[in-house]
């Protein structure tokens, strides 16, 4: 494809993505107002569902309770098997959303607060966009509308494990997430390692309880419990390498009920991020040590329990060059930002491990955000203008990846 007829094409998917704008923008705010839980998507599931057949777009068989994966088939192929696979979530968070716009939550204690809905209706629409070119298309597309990215193990792995690839077999997974830190009309890119490992951190301290004035007769957990704590940060600084990023943050904290009343027992929850596995491994079992040498030192007993999250999502090199490029030949090149790795996890990293592709920060802020306009706030409130940017280049990234694989 000659770059005079990229230029064009890009102009033709960008005027398709101006016009179904209104309706991709409609499509966020219903999913937005009915947000719902991991695996509870069972109203979203519906609304993807009809909308893809009021698009000719038949859903494949259910992989899961809820989810969709369709299919749109291109007319101008070169070979049977040459698959692009685009990506988005669709589960909302357990918080009450605290905007003032018009088109809130109405679900108590549930909303879109990392973007989900925005992503879905992006690729709703670039499913529009591909659906109204399949004479243009090189090989087919596989749109993945997931559940459960915000619950661990995610609905990625499920997918894979119920067959998703094997049937499919894609030859490059695309995928994007809202980041309000990066302006609306760009993107950012990372190749390589991305986004961390994420585990999740469960202890239980259980001590001999007590009068709060004679702590000497008791075995006090809350003691050990904050010792635990500064030894826990001691594993960052001191074993793994200062080239090396790495997390661990205890986040809760729950242990007695009166001021006088030396508890029995404390429970403690945290993450521990990391983005290798040899360091991910090592660091879990320091872990394990220190607790437990904590725990013996200052005389009680300590559980430890650790959730082992998403891998590493890993962007694969080539991948994101190529996507850079195509970025740049929809959005302009001054629009395509190099992103550095961040310790946030996503379990698009189970499709990478098992396809190449890259996963890109969508812009959804403004020179004007607010500071609390952030991920899973109950004020994150991105800007709407991105959803006619991503699906457009979903659309442009599926059609010019499906070309690239002619060969």
């Amino acid at each position: 494809m000659s770059t005079e007829y990229n230029t064009g094409f890009a102009e033709r998917i960008r005027q398709r993505a101006a016009e179904i704008f209104p309706e991709v923008l409609a499509l966020r705010r219903e999913i937005h107002l009915h947000p719902e839980l991991s695996y509870e998507e069972v109203k979203t599931t519906a609304l993807i569902t009809d909308y893809l057949l009021g698009l000719g777009i038949t859903p494949e068989p259910p992989l899961l309770e809820t989810g969709v994966v369709a299919l749109i088939k291109g007319e101008h192929k070169y070979r049977k098997d040459t698959v692009i696979a685009l990506r988005a979530d669709i589960d909302a968070l357990p918080l009450n959303e605290e905007n003032q716009h018009d088109f809130c939550s109405l679900e108590s204690g549930k909303m879109h607060a990392c973007g989900h809905d925005m992503h879905t209706a992006m690729l709703l629409g670039a499913a529009k966009i591909l659906s109204g070119m399949k004479d243009k298309l090189e090989g087919d597309v596989l749109l993945i509308f997931q559940p459960a990215e915000e619950k661990a193990p995610g609905g990625a792995k499920p997918f894979l494990d119920a067959g998703l690839f094997k049937h499919f077999n894609p030859s490059i997974i695309i995928g994007q997430h809202c980041f309000p830190n990066v302006e609306t009309g760009k993107v950012a890119l990372c190749k390589g390692s991305f986004m961390a490992a994420a585990d999740e951190l469960y202890f239980t301290v259980t001590g001999q309880g007590g009068h709060a004035s004679a702590p000497h007769k008791a075995a006090d957990p809350v003691l050990a419990a904050a010792h635990i704590i500064t030894a826990a940060q001691h594993l960052i600084s001191r074993v793994a390498p200062p080239h090396e990023p790495a997390v661990v943050s205890i986040a809760s904290i729950h242990g007695g009920n009166a001021p006088n009343v030396i508890p029995r027992q404390v429970t403690m929850s945290g993450t521990m991020r990391t983005m290798n596995e040899e360091l991910r491994s090592l660091l879990q079992d320091k872990l394990r040590q220190v607790v437990n040498h904590v725990a013996e030192g200052l005389g009680v007993e300590a559980e430890v329990k650790i959730l082992k999250g998403y891998p590493v999502l890993f962007n694969d090199p080539s991948v994101t060059e190529q996507a850079e490029i195509i970025c740049g030949e929809y959005i302009g090149s001054e629009n395509v930002l190099q992103s550095e790795p961040i310790m946030t996890a996503e379990d698009f990293a189970y499709y990478l491990k098992e396809c190449p592709g890259t996963f890109w920060q969508i812009g959804t802020g403004t020179p004007a955000s607010q500071k609390d306009n952030t991920l899973h706030s109950p004020t994150f409130n991105p800007e709407e203008q991105a959803l006619e940017i991503g699906s457009g280049l979903l659309a442009y990234t599926a059609t010019r990846l499906l070309e690239s694989l002619r060969a």
